[in-house]
């Protein structure tokens, strides 16, 4: 049992600034389920101060993003709701300033009654991956692009999404990217993510206006796999939050508006050595390594089938449409954004991959791991690229799947990259992406509507 001084001392500190000598009034205790968002349970601080672990259902990790839940064949006991241990990552405690209290938000470490990961959690999955890389003596290095927009509050589904009024009193104008002025017709927005970003200790490394009308990219420093996707997921939390205070929405979702660019979360990947901390992708003469060209070879060769991990939802496809700032293949080249997989500009030391295909409304730590996981089995096995694209890349040959079911099926073909991720985790998370893709199927869009219901 451990008291309140003992595991304030374990936080960061940029937790213990936000505290700065007041009185701590409650600790949300949160995992990230399959979707990402965050489930937990919250308590005085006091309470959390006498308690050194929790527990929880793990029913949670079966649901589907409606709220229902995916029957798994054979799994046994699936429904008797056992409960999971939950013990804090205090390196991973941070404050929820948006909150009329002082509270402070504390991701947990989900463990069976034997102490062993509970394989089906999504940090769990990223954590597996990072450790196949550290036993190749790799360590990974990635930097997240969080691509969201702000529109205008919508509470009737059957109503488009519009893009937020700004302070002129008009709507946020599209084709206006890397425009200031377009950033500050949501200002006041932008200073409250500042604001909580800050508070929270998440370091932002800059914001742009996107191309789509009220669309924002928040770029993030490089660094540890686990650190980031743990940004991430507080980071999604906190400009929702933000957008709430100004009476718009935040959505991360990858296509919000048929006639605006979708949103991405671009990752870009660097390998180190833990000993010396050079970056492996980059060799003594400047050149490009053998590890570099096997990565990219593993993205090619396995992203198909990790499709489902990095565009989870029937959404999520409409994003990948050419010549709207989304990849529609797994091309790479330098310096070109029309291919899927780029290699940005930047001096030899700082080489890296950007995965390009991935979505916002993707779980970072799903999405991380799957990325991670396809370039770790292309260095594994020595997989060559092909050769790489030469100008307008959109519209050669494609290798994303159409639809979350086309992925679903190219993902059981896969058992490498399911060995990799884990075959239980896998097994749970295709469940869940089939029971929502049926229950979708069964939805009768306005576009049937409207064209069938007298015209056939």
């Amino acid at each position: 049992m451990s008291t309140q001084n003992d595991w304030l001392d374990q936080i960061p500190q940029a937790a213990r600034d936000y505290i700065n000598g007041r009185r701590l009034e409650e600790v949300e205790c949160i995992v990230a389920d399959t979707t990402g968002i965050a489930r937990g349970k919250a308590m005085p601080a006091l309470k959390f101060s006498s308690m050194d672990h929790m527990y929880m259902p793990d029913v949670i990790y079966y649901q589907t993003v409606t709220g229902g839940y995916a029957d798994i064949d054979d799994l046994k006991d699936q429904y008797v709701e056992g409960d999971m241990v939950l013990k804090p990552d205090f390196s991973s405690a941070t404050a929820a300033p948006w909150t009329g209290d002082i509270t402070l938000q504390v991701i947990h470490d989900v463990e069976d009654q034997k102490g062993k990961p509970i394989p089906m959690v999504p940090r769990n999955v990223l954590k597996r991956v990072i450790a196949l890389y550290e036993k190749e003596g790799w360590v990974p290095v990635v930097a997240p692009e969080m691509e969201f927009y702000l529109v205008s509050p919508n509470v009737d589904p059957n109503v488009p999404i519009e893009p937020m009024i700004g302070r002129t009193g008009r709507p946020a104008a599209s084709q206006q990217s890397y425009s200031m002025s377009a950033v500050d017709e949501y200002g006041p927005v932008i200073d409250d993510i500042y604001d909580f970003a800050e508070a929270q200790g998440l370091e932002i490394d800059t914001i742009i206006q996107e191309g789509g009308g009220g669309q924002i990219e928040i770029n993030l420093k490089h660094g540890d796999p686990l650190r980031l996707a743990d940004e991430v997921f507080y980071f999604k939390r906190l400009i929702k939050e933000a957008a709430l205070r100004h009476n718009c929405f935040a959505t991360f979702m990858a296509k919000p508006m048929a006639d605006q660019p979708g949103s991405a979360m671009h990752i870009h990947h660097s390998i180190v050595d833990p000993k010396t901390g050079k970056n492996l992708f980059t060799d003594e003469k400047g050149k490009a390594t053998d590890l570099h060209n096997h990565f990219i070879g593993g993205l090619q060769e396995y992203l198909p089938a990790g499709l489902a991990f990095i565009a989870p939802y029937v959404n999520s496809y409409r994003r990948f449409v050419a010549e709207y700032s989304a990849p529609t293949n797994l091309e790479w080249a330098a310096d070109n954004r029309t291919t899927g997989i780029r290699i940005p500009t930047s001096v030899p030391a700082a080489r890296r991959v950007e995965n390009r295909v991935a979505g916002m409304d993707c779980n970072p730590y799903i999405a991380i791991a799957a990325s991670l996981a396809c370039g770790y089995l292309g260095m594994k096995k020595g997989i060559q690229p092909r050769k790489a694209a030469k100008g307008v890349a959109y519209f050669g040959h494609s290798q994303i799947p159409e639809t979350i079911h086309d992925a679903l099926v190219l993902l059981d073909d896969c058992p490498e990259l399911a060995d990799v991720m884990g075959e239980h985790f896998v097994r749970i998370y295709r469940a869940i992406k089939t029971a929502e893709n049926e229950e979708f199927q069964q939805v009768i869009s306005p576009w049937e509507r409207e064209h069938l219901l007298m015209s056939v």
